[in-house]
């Protein structure tokens, strides 16, 4: 990280540091908001799975009109109201001016009601979350436990969102994304699927962007998951043929579509690159090209005090990280009952579900005996 050859790679990265962004995400919200201008007038602000806190940064310069995280701010609305940002992760996150920080866990109910007592018993007009898990490799249990992130930062948004809010949160564009649509679609009036600039074209990351909270009469909002014990999951979904269970979200490209792209690569020197377009005759509007530009190799702006792969790394540093060729994944000893136990070798000619947002049966047998036993 830091070195030039991912500045080439990644010009968003490269520009993040030197705007000082935590994270090159921010620029995805920018980007979302500009299109949809779902921070107009907010007072109330909260953003799930916030750290390292490129989101919580965002939140804090275009509500409180910081320009930097070092600077104070107006710590007011537009509207001239005293803005709040709430920002909720299981894991530590540096400081930012403005910024409300709350160690907590979205999937518990009392997560949701300290929230509210940050904004004095008043509700959000926003919620926002940036979370994914440590994807695997394997694309349906990716799929899945992205799926149930989302499912967690939705159900705890309808005990803090108020009605007319908005929602905004990562997904994963697959097979039955529909699905998820359509359920959103219960709850709010307007729903989008968003795919900033700043999101690689290369990746199915997309975000979906729910507008005027509206819940069903009656609805009582739960931290239960009804989903976490369903089998038969895949056949059910595909049983959904019917159109009033399916849904459609319009699709919405975010960011200037001259601007920069994520997916190339650029010259560490932007005016030579310039120079080299414009004799090709190639049309170059200033925003992308800037006339003035200097390049410096920059450490990033603020890396996660405590991320959750802090162990793995220092595994690999040691050496001691198990290999993937091992023909099988050894599982550290059961502290409880003194046993020993190692997962199977995977099964050859196995049917790939990588467009499948749901779950194989297959997989959530295997995770529930993983959760029984350890």
């Amino acid at each position: 990280m830091g070195k030039s050859s991912k500045d080439k790679r990644d010009i968003y990265y490269r520009f993040a540091k030197e705007e000082g962004w935590r994270a090159r995400s921010a620029y995805k919200l920018m980007q979302i908001d500009d299109e949809f201008q779902i921070l107009k007038g907010v007072k109330r602000a909260v953003d799930l799975c916030a750290a390292p806190g490129s989101w919580s940064q965002v939140l804090s310069r275009r509500l409180l009109g910081r320009k930097s995280d070092d600077e104070p701010g107006e710590g007011t609305s537009a509207e001239g109201e005293a803005a709040k940002i709430v920002a909720v992760d299981l894991q530590p996150m540096s400081p930012i001016e403005g910024v409300i920080q709350l160690k907590g866990d979205i999937t518990e109910e009392r997560t949701a009601y300290e929230i509210i007592n940050h904004f004095d018993g008043c509700k959000a007009d926003i919620v926002v979350c940036d979370g994914a898990p440590d994807v695997t490799g394997l694309h349906s249990l990716d799929e899945y436990m992205q799926s149930q992130l989302i499912l967690s930062a939705f159900n705890i948004a309808t005990f803090v969102l108020k009605p007319g809010g908005d929602f905004v949160a990562k997904i994963f564009r697959a097979k039955n994304a529909s699905l998820l649509y359509v359920q959103m679609k219960q709850f709010f009036k307007e729903v989008y699927a968003a795919k900033p600039k700043a999101s690689r074209q290369s990746s199915c990351e997309a975000f979906i962007v729910c507008r005027n909270y509206q819940p069903p009469e009656g609805y009582v909002p739960t931290m239960i998951n009804r989903m976490t014990n369903m089998k038969g999951y895949d056949s059910y979904v595909s049983s959904l043929t019917d159109g009033h269970l399916r849904g459609i979200a319009k699709f919405v490209a975010c960011g200037d579509l001259s601007g920069w792209d994520s997916d190339r690569s650029y010259s560490l020197d932007l005016q030579a690159e310039r120079k080299t377009l414009e004799l090709n005759g190639v049309p170059i509007p200033n925003a992308t090209f800037p006339e003035k530009y200097v390049y410096r190799e920059l450490q990033p702006v603020q890396p996660p005090t405590e991320p959750a792969y802090k162990i793995a790394v220092q595994l690999k540093k040691e050496r001691k990280l198990a290999r993937t060729s091992d023909a099988q994944l050894q599982v550290p000893r059961n502290s409880a009952n003194g046993s020993e136990h190692k997962a199977q070798p995977s099964k050859p000619n196995v049917i790939d579900t990588s467009s499948d947002v749901g779950f194989d049966d297959e997989i959530v047998d295997g995770m529930g005996v993983m959760f029984i036993e350890f």
